[in-house]
């Protein structure tokens, strides 16, 4: 262990200023990884929680119950279902509420997605840095070694490479964790939407089934009358729910 730290502490020693930046953009890098990975965390175990206790609601078809578990539930996939459940007092149209329910998915993504894009730009950013520290390194070694005895040069020449090198290897050391950080949350994430997503269109499907939303658009009032009706016999075009 003490020849792990000494080892740290030399490479940092070594290393140059550009190693503090780029220890900055990791640990920026870090912590929001970590904050994104707990609130991701603590949604999906919501969102499987509220499900669940919605569940049983759901299959005995009491709306006014359903009403009031989401407005007292702040998961997102109760918040979209109560989306839904706005639009029926509305409109009775499984297109409808099938596109209120889209709309409040809308709402719910920024908040599973913020800040996540940023550890991919952090990455980016400290594999730059170390290029940037090694280019600045090299320039400092020749213009060194330029002035230098003749015998020296070879010896100075190599060991400021060596100390330049440090740049890049922090950099990159820095930015694949990132990178690897930002593809788990991301599909942690669409892992969370894919949950969702299923949750909504079982909802629609139990509400279609129990004929509480029509799953197709009822007839216009201007389509053709029927026979009957042409005839004269004064019947009026009656509005057909689908099926």
């Amino acid at each position: 262990m003490a020849d792990f730290y000494s080892a740290v502490t030399k490479f940092f020693q070594e290393g140059g200023l550009f190693l503090i930046p780029i220890a900055v953009v990791f640990a920026i890098g870090l912590v929001i990884a970590l904050e994104r990975w707990f609130f991701l965390s603590r949604e999906k175990s919501k969102n499987i929680k509220a499900f669940s206790d919605f569940l049983p609601l759901l299959r005995t078809t009491d709306v006014d119950k359903m009403y009031s578990f989401t407005r007292e539930s702040q998961a997102p996939v109760t918040r979209i279902i109560a989306c839904g459940l706005d639009m029926m007092k509305v409109s009775r149209q499984r297109a409808d509420v099938e596109n209120s329910m889209s709309e409040g998915m809308l709402e719910t993504l920024p908040k599973l997605e913020k800040r996540t894009g940023y550890l991919s730009v952090l990455a980016n950013v400290a594999t730059l840095l170390g290029l940037l520290g090694t280019i600045i390194g090299l320039i400092d070694a020749f213009t060194a070694v330029s002035n230098a005895d003749p015998a020296q040069k070879s010896q100075l020449l190599s060991s400021s490479i060596s100390v330049a090198m440090n740049t890049t290897a922090f950099g990159l050391i820095a930015a694949i964790p990132l990178l690897i950080l930002h593809a788990m949350l991301q599909n942690k994430t669409a892992s969370i939407v894919t949950s969702i997503e299923m949750s909504a269109v079982k909802f629609l499907n139990i509400m279609t089934l129990h004929r509480f939303i029509e799953a197709g658009i009822a007839r216009s009032a201007t389509e053709p009358q029927n026979p009957e009706s042409s005839q004269g016999i004064g019947v009026q075009p009656q509005l057909v729910p689908g099926s």
